[in-house]
């Protein structure tokens, strides 16, 4: 599992007449030029793991999830406590790792989440303060449980600190996030890099939300930094280029963002997918 930092950017861009250096030559930004897309795992040959059953099962059960599981229902869970070290191994080698990490933190240790190549199919991974492994879970689904458990765990609403100097704009963005937080079922998404921002408000709504247990990290296209805030169901979505500029700075209210979803149609794809390998390896 790749290891990452989710550092919330508080970036403001200086706006304004006579706020840019005149410049006659056009500058563009660079855009992200890696992609990460479905690739093959590297496949045994089947004579190799005859005797591998029980992780050709707990495949067959993955399989059997991704064809079953809808949007709308909760993950379905598949347990590797009982699998031995080389079927596990089997395991590893085939899911391998996909586009989307998440770390949920607490006091007694912390969960690592890692999708694997098949999107809808996560390996979820309970680990105490000094790094044992305490389970072992695929699970099935757009996005495992726990993410979505773990944000609503936050607070229900924000508090307004203090207003500093400087501060113009985040008291009413807080009270936009507020309006919204009132309605449970509230989708809502603030385009922070649209909007006039200084640094001293970024520091203020930072201070307002707090932080929360939650950190994911999608390297779809570019790399896009997700982060819980201390409130139940709001996020810090940000997306960099593969220059690791900001290149859009968001926050959304919601159970969690889209963008960490794996959509229904990739979970058909994966199915289909995870079909193929079974069939190769008998």
């Amino acid at each position: 599992m790749h290891a990452f930092p989710i550092p919330v950017v508080a970036s403001v861009e200086t706006r304004g007449p006579g706020s840019q250096t005149e410049d006659e030559s056009l500058q563009y930004m660079d855009m992200p030029r890696d992609m990460r897309t479905y690739r093959t795992p590297v496949l045994p040959e089947p004579e190799e793991i005859r005797d591998l059953r029980a992780a050709r099962d707990i495949l067959n059960n993955v399989l059997t999830g991704l064809t079953a599981v809808r949007p709308e229902q909760a993950t379905a869970k598949v347990n590797l406590a009982r699998l031995d070290v080389a079927n596990l191994a089997l395991i590893d080698q085939l899911l391998g790792e996909g586009e989307v990490s998440a770390c949920i933190d607490s006091a007694g240790g912390s969960l690592r989440i890692q999708e694997s190549v098949f999107a809808g199919v996560w390996r979820v991974r309970m680990f105490d303060l000094d790094g044992h492994c305490l389970t072992d879970d695929i699970e099935i689904g757009g996005l495992p449980a726990s993410v979505t458990i773990a944000s609503r765990a936050g607070q229900p609403t924000p508090d307004a600190p203090p207003l500093a100097p400087g501060v113009i704009n985040a008291p009413a963005l807080l009270a936009e996030i507020d309006a919204h937080l009132r309605q449970a079922t509230s989708h809502h998404i603030i385009n922070l890099s649209l909007l006039p921002f200084s640094p001293e408000d970024a520091l203020w709504l930072d201070q307002a939300l707090g932080r929360g247990t939650v950190t994911l990290l999608s390297r779809g296209y570019g790399n896009c930094r997700i982060t819980a805030t201390g409130i139940s169901r709001v996020w810090w979505v940000q997306y960099f280029n593969s220059q690791d500029a900001l290149i859009l700075n968001t926050l959304e209210i919601t159970d969690a963002p889209e963008v960490a979803r794996a959509a229904s149609e990739d979970q058909a794809d994966s199915g289909e997918r995870l079909a193929e390998v079974l069939a190769w390896i008998g």
